[in-house]
């Protein structure tokens, strides 16, 4: 059970209600009316409560579950306990993910504004906006329907933010804008300088940079990533994509919808990626390039070149996966071979 100072729970909610709303399916439709009042891991789970079941690596642990119901695939419902309620999921993880959000939904904005926060007058702020103490809103700046904006938070001058965003303590923003129901976490900075210079032996001359930043809707940023905004054109961050936690991504980057950047990874400034891109932790991407719908980049990588669209990559330079590995298996061959000679 998740702490209730920290997590506030919905429901219960029958089994028939989380079916319905959650993509899953009753292997017997009898317990529909049955209730279960919180979700929890299979070792933790006892009865009443739900639990799921989508790594085979724990099907050990789901056989000694004291769950109430479990949500999985059919092809391990032959494993389950007596008395577990089965919920059958073509993608267990997902309808466990939708079944933990109605018990445990989104924090609302409580309307209204900190004495210690700074609004300027000229700022506009939507229906039930919710200000923490110390922010700042700067002139010009708009505020949708139902924000929340943390504590210490720098809103910069004339920035846009949609509806229903969560902007956590300690971000600043500036020369962006930013869609509806976007998730920023806390130290997130969007919109400072890109690292745009022009090279001199009597000194580097500064570029300045005049583009933005844009967000679409549906994105969640993690703690302390940076996004730099454009030099001329701008940084464009599609809908729905999923930034982790310390990721820089560089001025004038475009990314399609539904990426995913994880922890630590890099991308530098002017590359493209389109749809559904993958860049796993600490994965670094060079300037000016092409990377397509669907690749996905291994951890620790260095990519260098283009990558074509739904390839896998992995290694420094990145090589498509069989191919680096098979460079790895040479050189191990070839080493052996020399220490062998050596002897």
């Amino acid at each position: 059970m998740a702490d209730p100072r920290f997590f506030e729970r919905a429901g219960p909610f029958t089994l028939g209600e989380l079916a319905e709303r959650c993509g899953t399916r009753l292997a017997d439709p009898a317990m529909a009316a049955c209730t279960v009042d919180d979700v929890a891991t299979l070792d933790q789970a006892g009865p009443g409560q739900l639990t799921f079941l989508d790594n085979p690596k724990y099907t050990d642990a789901f056989a000694q579950t004291k769950a109430g119901a479990c949500i999985l695939h059919e092809k391990h419902a032959a494993l389950a306990p007596a008395g577990v309620i089965l919920l059958l999921s073509p993608k267990p993880y997902l309808s466990y993910a939708r079944v933990a959000q109605l018990f445990y939904p989104a924090p609302k904005a409580v309307p209204g504004i900190h004495p210690t926060a700074v609004v300027e007058p000229t700022a506009r702020l939507g229906d039930g906006v919710s200000v923490a103490a110390h922010a700042v809103i700067e002139a010009g700046a708009e505020i949708g329907a139902g924000s929340m904006v943390g504590a210490g938070t720098v809103i910069g001058r004339n920035v846009v933010l949609g509806k229903e965003c969560r902007i956590s303590a300690q971000v600043t923003l500036s020369h962006c804008l930013i869609g509806d129901r976007v998730l920023l976490h806390p130290g997130v900075r969007i919109g400072q300088d890109g690292f745009g210079f022009a090279p001199d032996p009597a000194g580097h001359v500064k570029v300045p940079q005049l583009g933005r930043v844009q967000i679409g809707s549906d994105c969640e940023i993690g703690a302390n990533s940076t996004i730099d905004r454009g030099a001329g054109p701008d940084t464009v961050i599609g809908p729905g994509c999923w930034i982790d936690n310390l990721v820089q991504i560089g001025h004038n980057v475009t990314m399609g919808r539904g990426c995913i950047v994880i922890a630590q990874a890099g991308v530098a400034g002017s590359t493209q990626l389109g749809d559904f891109v993958v860049l796993a932790a600490q994965s670094g991407v060079a300037g000016h390039l092409k990377i397509g719908t669907g690749a996905r980049v291994g951890a620790k990588s260095g990519v260098m070149t283009d990558i074509p669209a739904g390839e896998s990559h992995f290694g420094i330079p990145a090589a498509r996966v069989k191919e680096y590995f098979r460079q790895v298996a040479t050189l191990r061959r070839l080493a052996q071979k020399k220490g062998a000679d050596n002897e």
